[in-house]
């Protein structure tokens, strides 16, 4: 039994539409799998940014308080940056001609101490 030349291209318009139709239920099913996993790993993102989140606030008020320890810390350095010079101008280079005189005298009552604490311990 022949075809005719209708019935060939009826067939093969038919197998080609199956094949199409057989393909495009693959893709659809894979596409359908591939949402549900996206959809997964959306949900999974969405906990890890709200942890992010919490983190940043947390880093956010540890950023605060080291702020205020910088500041404080810069005031009391610049506090004792002015005592060193108030020392220095005013204390040390006015008694430089003393100091000959007083090393001898503070080490002469370091001894004294020394022994007098030796003398307890002792007696």
């Amino acid at each position: 039994m022949l075809l005719t030349f209708n019935q060939v291209l009826y067939l093969l318009l038919t197998v080609s539409a199956v094949v199409v139709a057989v393909l495009l239920a693959m893709f659809l099913l894979q596409l359908k799998r591939t949402v549900r996993e996206a959809e997964k790993s959306f949900q999974e993102l969405q906990i890890v940014l709200n942890k992010l989140e919490q983190i940043e606030d947390k880093l956010d008020k540890r950023l605060e308080e080291a702020g205020e320890i910088v500041y404080s810390t810069k005031k009391a350095v610049s506090g004792l940056g002015e005592l060193s010079l108030f020392l220095t101008t005013n204390v040390v280079r006015p008694a430089s001609k003393f100091w000959p005189v007083l090393f001898p005298l503070l080490r002469f009552g370091w001894q004294f101490i020394k022994k007098r604490k030796e003398k307890k311990n002792v007696g």
